[in-house]
């Protein structure tokens, strides 16, 4: 089929030479001369000229002196209102029913209130052959649960001890973390490899394993777990729920250059 070479339409043009703009103003963060910017975008000084000051009108780029721009803080506040409308439960929920799809098992999203998490989305169905013990809503113990092991991995070390002390570390099964030690042991592993597992600590015959959701800060807001019977939790869904867990990250904002720099 012949390639159309119908030229794009003036308005579509001058769209698309906008946001080559703001992609340039936005590879640097200082202020940049209108003679690199026209240089850089290959547009003619006049058209980008033009071009930057009505972008100025609307505030999404400023002019700190002649001749020189940078963007604006339009661009700051319109950010700020896509954040704010954010949820990652909404960002989350497609890319849970999809891991599902691929793994038939239970994938449950899970946040931090105090001292314990909470379930708020969970993508499952009645062939997975398990039954859903804990509806959205449920709570459980930090210590007990993989993605509370997420959470509790990026407190220090007299953060992680005051927990321990608050709850006594109280278990619920055979295989539970009773010990903070052994506790401190598991949250080294999960700062290590960036998972965490519960091993029938919360209910026995069920095992998980867990990745964090980060946000555009790079502060963890949520867990994604998959559970499954303990004898059918299978090692090859750890790429899946990772390569999951981030995409729902880099939907709400996450940089890689985060994770390097904490």
């Amino acid at each position: 089929m012949r390639k159309s070479t119908v030229p794009a339409t003036p308005n579509i043009q001058v769209i698309e030479r906008m946001f080559t703009l703001i992609d340039v103003l936005a590879s640097r963060e200082e202020a940049i001369s209108l003679k690199e910017i026209s240089e850089r975008t290959g547009l003619h000084p006049s058209t980008t000229h033009r071009i930057l000051n009505d972008l100025a009108v609307g505030r999404f780029v400023d002019r700190p002196e002649a001749g020189s721009y940078r963007l604006g803080m339009r661009l700051l506040e319109l950010g700020n209102l896509v954040k704010d409308r954010l949820n990652v439960r909404d960002v989350a929920f497609q890319p849970m029913r999809e891991l599902h799809k691929l793994i038939q098992q239970p994938v449950n999203l899970s946040v931090r209130q105090g001292d314990e998490i909470v379930y708020v989305e969970r993508a499952f169905s009645e062939r997975s052959g398990m039954q859903v013990v804990r509806a959205i809503g449920g709570r459980a113990p930090l210590h007990l649960t993989s993605v509370g092991k997420l959470f509790l991995a990026m407190d220090d070390a007299q953060r992680v001890r005051a927990y321990a002390t608050r709850t006594g570390l109280a278990g619920q099964t055979r295989n539970s973390i009773t010990q903070l030690p052994v506790l401190e042991r598991e949250l080294s592993k999960a700062r290590q490899y960036g998972i965490a597992r519960d091993n029938e600590e919360l209910e026995l015959g069920v095992r998980c394993m867990a990745s964090g959701i980060y946000d555009d800060q790079g502060k963890l807001v949520a867990g994604l777990s998959i559970s499954a019977p303990a004898d059918r939790l299978d090692e090859g869904w750890l790429p899946k729920l990772q390569a999951t867990t981030q995409a729902i990250s880099h939907a709400l904002g996450y940089k890689e250059a985060h994770a390097n720099a904490q």
